[in-house]
């Protein structure tokens, strides 16, 4: 039995994460931590795993008080920049039967979209990323577009593909998207939207589209419990999901 703490839990993800962990016979949820709790409640249950889907503002705090005390670290909230992840690889380095894992999106639908996003970056001169999230999302872009657009732009350098053409010489600010190594990515902000992306690749008379819809916060479940059952086995820093769900 794998004992969890969930942070974050009072929001609408935290809460489907503890929904999740509650449904699955092999894990037990021992602490629900939310905006105000002592941390102290995690070591106090003798949490295994914590699962942080909390703020940019609140999330290395929480890392540091976790991976200090040997609980497994799994990080589901948006933004995580490489300067977090240097950061948590510092800790790391204390800790190192202690495993911690950067996830960008939950969802198995998402982590497949990027991984055909990948594939298919080296045979296309043109790639350009859409998101969509609801209008609460603070940060922009999101955490998996940022992912997405890292694995495409390696594996184009990879391949030696030359840089999109664009003939632009003339654009208001933010015309063109945020450039992400180098590839566009382009976010909007909707009410009644949940989290949406499209990786639109061009090349001589076609156009690809690998688009991928959450519908509800429902989508995450078998992601993050695949995160708390292979997170013990993984000591260091892991960033995805692909290892764990075998792509």
């Amino acid at each position: 039995m794998i004992k969890v703490a969930v942070l974050g839990a009072r929001g609408k993800l935290g809460s489907a994460v503890c929904e999740a962990v509650e449904s699955a016979e092999d894990l037990e949820l021992v602490a629900r931590i939310g905006r105000g709790d002592e941390l102290s409640a995690i070591t106090d249950a003798g949490a295994d795993v914590a699962v942080d889907v909390t703020t940019l503002e609140a999330v290395m705090g929480n890392a540091e008080f976790c991976l200090s005390h040997g609980v497994h670290t799994v990080i589901g909230t948006s933004g995580f920049g490489p300067d977090r992840v240097e950061q948590l690889e510092a800790w790391l380095a204390k800790a190192p039967e202690i495993g911690a894992m950067v996830v960008p999106n939950f969802s198995v639908g998402a982590v497949l979209m990027m991984r055909f996003a990948e594939l298919a970056a080296a045979h296309f001169p043109s790639v350009e990323i859409v998101e969509t999230h609801h209008e609460r999302k603070a940060d922009a872009p999101s955490g998996t577009a940022r992912r997405t657009a890292e694995l495409v732009a390696a594996a184009r350098r990879e391949a030696g593909v030359a840089p999109a053409p664009d003939a632009t010489t003339s654009a208001l600010d933010g015309a063109r998207g945020a450039s992400v190594e180098g590839i566009p990515v382009h976010s909007l902000r909707m009410s009644g939207s949940v989290a949406h992306q499209e990786v639109i690749l061009g090349g001589v008379g076609e156009l690809l589209t690998i688009r991928h819809d959450s519908l509800s916060h429902a989508s995450f479940a078998h992601g993050v419990l695949a995160a708390i059952r292979g997170i013990g086995s993984r000591p260091g820093l892991t960033i995805g999901l692909e290892d764990v769900l075998g792509i």
